[in-house]
């Protein structure tokens, strides 16, 4: 211990000794004639270098602008944004919605690419036909259906919905469309001594079997009579002497329809049309003594309604920056072949894990994309899943395509333009 104080004692003595010349030297060197402008530009330097790093720190968090394009009212608006979703835009720019109106993709749909478009479609007038009885509205929904449920009606599955254009309109305004709906009515159906509720829009009984998909078999019978009209709540009796009956329930998934809409830029998409499951109903005859199950009748007893979803098939300007970062990658990772597969586990253009591929169709909603090979989806659609993939990555290209992201020195992420 004695020897430590000791040694800092000495160290002190030292530094007090030799401080008067260190100031000297620091003294001689203040006045040369060079001193003041080499500190200064020392000084400027190390600010520069500081204002740079955080500069670049700060412009990093900054979101990155894309073009969108707005079609609404006759007019098409190409404003740079920020915004991140389609809602928050429109209230930025003081574009107004109006009762009926609809806006493609819907307004929490992100904004995550360049050329982003967005179509409002405003609402015209709608004669609905419910059954005779005639109402009027103001509708932009795209299918029948959806224009009936737009307009507050409660439509079953069942229900029949049409529509026709209409030129009877008075106002001087735009065609619209008559939507005509003719209601199911709720109906008791016995079918083999199992009671079961359902709704039928058919205008006799012989309809109804075959709007219910129900084969009549040897030794069976109807009652009331095929020829006898439907009405609410009516029984009806389908009936084979001298069999044990079992049933079974089963939902029916809801269909889904796609459609292709060149108004809505690849890669986004919009429901037309909601839609919902149904049930069936399957019967079976049972055998009394060895208890062997034989069906006999799968009947409805709730229709699938079919989703309908538009999907985006605006491509990407050939001339813009994105194509040219595009076509700059593939060139590198496949040679541009979309149909690349060289049984390396990598596929298409961009040279996709088909696990990658189906991850990022799951996150953004692709859902007719998952299962299926990168290599033998469309360019719009290789084109598209590259984007997302790319931008749903924190380091983007140096970590998702690094070889062709190194070896090409194009940017880390999809250009805005």
């Amino acid at each position: 211990m004695h020897k430590h104080l000791h040694r800092w004692h000495y160290k002190i003595y030292r530094f007090k000794r030799l401080l008067p010349k260190r100031l000297k030297k620091v003294k001689r060197a203040s006045r040369h004639p060079y001193a003041v402008p080499f500190i200064t530009f020392t000084i400027l330097i190390m600010l520069t270098i500081i204002g740079f790093f955080v500069l670049r720190a700060n412009s990093s968090h900054q979101p990155q602008p894309y073009v969108v394009i707005i079609k609404h009212d006759g007019i098409t608006q190409v404003v740079p944004s920020i915004e991140p979703t389609v809602g928050a835009l429109l209230d930025k720019l003081n574009i107004k919605l109006h009762q009926g109106d609809l806006v493609q993709p819907a307004l929490d749909a992100k904004i995550n690419q360049d050329k982003f478009r967005i179509n409002i479609y405003r609402a015209l007038p709608v004669e609905i036909d419910y059954n005779g009885q005639k109402t009027f509205t103001y509708s932009a929904a795209k299918t029948p259906r959806s224009i009936a449920q737009q307009a507050g009606i409660n439509l079953y599955p069942e229900d029949l919905v049409t529509s026709s254009l209409s030129n009877n309109f008075t106002d001087g305004g735009p065609i619209g469309k008559v939507v005509y709906i003719k209601p199911s009515v709720p109906i008791h159906l016995i079918l083999y001594g199992v009671p079961i509720v359902t709704r039928s829009h058919s205008n006799t009984v012989a309809e109804m079997l075959q709007e219910k998909h129900i084969v009549l078999r040897p030794g069976d019978s109807v009652q009331p009579s095929l020829n006898t009209p439907i009405v609410a709540n009516q029984n009806i009796f389908i009936l084979h002497a001298g069999e044990v009956v079992s049933t079974t329930t089963q939902t029916i998934p809801e269909p889904v329809q796609y459609v292709n809409d060149p108004s809505l830029t690849v890669g986004t998409s919009a429901i037309d049309q909601t839609g919902s499951p149904g049930q069936l109903l399957i019967t079976y005859f049972v055998n009394s003594k060895t208890g062997a199950k034989t069906q006999i009748q799968a009947v409805e007893v709730e229709t699938p309604v079919p989703e309908i979803i538009a999907k985006g098939t605006a491509p990407v300007p050939q001339s813009s920056s994105l194509a040219n970062w595009l076509l700059t990658l593939r060139d590198c990772e496949s040679g541009g072949n979309y149909s690349e597969d060289t049984g390396n586990g990598f596929y298409g253009a961009y040279q996709f894990l088909p696990g990658s591929w189906n991850r990022i169709a799951a996150l953004y909603g692709y859902n007719n994309l998952i299962g299926v090979l990168p290599s033998q989806a469309t360019p719009a659609e290789q084109d598209m899943m590259i984007v997302l993939n790319t931008n749903s990555s924190a380091a983007g290209l140096a970590s998702q395509n690094p070889g062709c992201y190194y070896k090409t020195g194009i940017s880390a992420f999809p250009p805005s333009n």
